[in-house]
């Protein structure tokens, strides 16, 4: 199964319209999570049934009527995407790391792979390929990306929740 995580058995996804930023942040991690926006509660729910994903959503009245229909569901409680993800990564047991090997596409959930910078020209800015060594790109929708001067913004956030999820754990002990 491509990117195992320490033998952990992968949980697939779907998100609600609330949760848009935390899906792609799911995505980079690795996870599968299916979204869409337009999708209304009885669809989310089905699909929830039918590709055996687990429900995230913010809104309880949706989490009452999945989990009464057997559906897994998630109520989401975190406040920031730090707190949101460490949430998550309490119960499902994922790591709060990007590894590129296991990223999807935050925008459209395909794997993304690594790719030369030399296939890049034309495709990205001439200063960007100067300054950087290493891409990737989306198997599905060709968006192609690298660790530029976000990515202090990512771990920052990452690192943010791994203390969370730290704390999250000393109560239980």
């Amino acid at each position: 199964m491509r990117g195992s995580n320490s033998g952990r058995r992968r949980v697939k996804f779907i998100a609600d319209a609330m949760l848009g930023k935390l899906v792609r942040w799911l995505r980079m991690l690795g996870e599968d999570v299916t979204y869409s926006n337009r999708f209304e509660d009885a669809e989310l729910i089905a699909v929830a049934e039918k590709e055996h994903r687990v429900l995230l959503t913010r809104d309880s009245e949706l989490h009452k009527r999945a989990t009464s229909k057997g559906v897994a569901a998630f109520y989401v409680e975190g406040l920031t995407e730090a707190e949101k993800l460490a949430e998550l990564a309490g119960r499902f047991g994922f790591t709060l790391a990007i590894d590129l090997k296991r990223s999807r596409c935050p925008r459209c959930n395909a794997e993304i792979q690594v790719t030369p910078k030399q296939k890049l020209a034309g495709k990205v800015e001439k200063t960007t390929l100067i300054y950087y060594n290493e891409f990737w790109k989306c198997s599905k929708c060709g968006r192609i990306y690298w660790q530029g001067a976000h990515w202090r913004g990512i771990r920052a956030t990452l690192e943010e929740a791994k203390k969370i999820k730290g704390q999250q754990q000393l109560k239980f002990i």
